[in-house]
């Protein structure tokens, strides 16, 4: 990381021989059968109805990863500058691009998305209903089909609170990559642009990010706009797409986060926004907007209440971020990341963080 600041001594209170082994460890620790990539993501959809990959894929590399503390690499694993498909964790970079969205004026968080919008997805009774912030907690229980794929065979984990066809917008909570491609064509609509412009312009080049990574949506994914065809990204890669991003850079977004929004003596997300990111869904306490929280330790029970991160495929994609420890854990294709969280957790103190807001 080449963040200016002067964050104090990344080695204080850190065991570097703990650390170096958790890193030494999961690089030993890949997921299985990646470098075949349009196997494992078969292997991944259960509706065999809809397996058909409609986006690019990119075969993995292996485990890789790196650990950053006080803004600086302390350990590394595998080819943190190789690129791979970030899976999920695609989802936290999008609601860091509605940051710039909400910072820039464009949108506020509990106004209906139609009210600046115009998107027949968004007509009907329940579509009027749904907000930004419904859209970015995946509560919105919005019912159709997008590019192709329903709603109805892509809600992969338990869903809670009144998760039904046609229900109240708020009232439930699914994981849902349809839902969350809704997410990325309203924000484009929004923007009258497409997205890995935004993210480059406002966010990337801000903070010092190589020009490897990439953002992809489905073959079909386009909207009009303008007299121009804008292409519509995914926000997800469960039939293909996605951010494709290294470790390196995935840790730098999370530095920036970690920092409230801040790269050295630049804002390029506002505080309030990282602060809304990590407040607890009323439906599902540990996941914010489009962010995994930790505060009950029910989403990693043996890593610390006070991480947040962005994950992918299960935790095989992972960006970690522990403002009580100044703590970033970048994890690309890396198994088990539980144990690393836990082992390089237990190898780093807490300490005050040097953030301002």
């Amino acid at each position: 990381m080449d963040e200016a600041g002067g964050f104090g001594d990344p080695w204080e209170g850190v065991d570097a021989g703990g650390v170096a082994e958790a890193a030494r460890r999961q690089g030993e620790r890949s997921v299985p059968g990646v470098g075949d990539m349009a196997a494992y993501l078969d292997a991944q959809v259960a509706d065999a109805s809809h397996r058909e990959v409609i986006g690019p894929l990119l075969d993995g590399g292996g485990a890789s990863g790196v650990v950053v503390r006080r803004g600086a690499v302390i350990a590394s694993w595998g080819d943190p500058a190789r690129v791979e498909m970030a899976y999920s964790a695609t989802k936290s970079v999008l609601a860091l691009v509605a940051g710039v969205a909400h910072d820039d004026g464009l949108l506020e968080l509990d106004e209906p998305v139609r009210a600046r919008v115009g998107l027949p997805q968004f007509d009907g009774a329940q579509g009027r209903a749904v907000t930004w912030r419904h859209l970015l907690d995946q509560t919105s229980q919005w019912e159709g089909e997008l590019w192709g794929k329903p709603t109805s065979v892509d809600a992969q984990s338990t869903r809670e609170g009144t998760e039904s066809a046609g229900g109240p917008p708020g009232a439930g909570w699914a994981y849902n990559d349809v839902r969350v491609n809704l997410t990325a064509l309203a924000l484009t609509v929004l923007f009258r642009r497409a997205l890995p412009d935004v993210l480059r312009e406002r966010v990337m080049a801000p903070i010092g990010a190589s020009s490897s990574w990439s953002w992809h949506g489905y073959a079909d994914a386009f909207v009009d706009l303008d007299g121009s065809r804008v292409p519509v990204v995914s926000g997800g890669a469960h039939w293909g797409g996605g951010l494709w991003i290294n470790a390196l850079d995935l840790a730098r977004l999370g530095q920036l986060c970690l920092r409230g929004g801040r790269w050295g003596h630049t804002r390029v997300v506002s505080a309030r926004w990282i602060e809304h990111m990590w407040t607890p869904c009323r439906v599902k306490p540990n996941y914010g907007l489009s962010w995994w929280l930790n505060d009950h330790r029910t989403v990693w029970p043996t890593a610390p209440a006070t991480g947040r991160c962005a994950r992918g495929n299960g935790g095989g994609h992972l960006l970690w971020v522990d403002p009580a420890r100044d703590l970033v854990i970048s994890s690309r294709w890396g198994a088990h990341v539980e144990s690393l969280l836990a082992a390089v957790s237990e190898a780093v103190q807490p300490a005050p963080v040097s953030a301002s807001a």
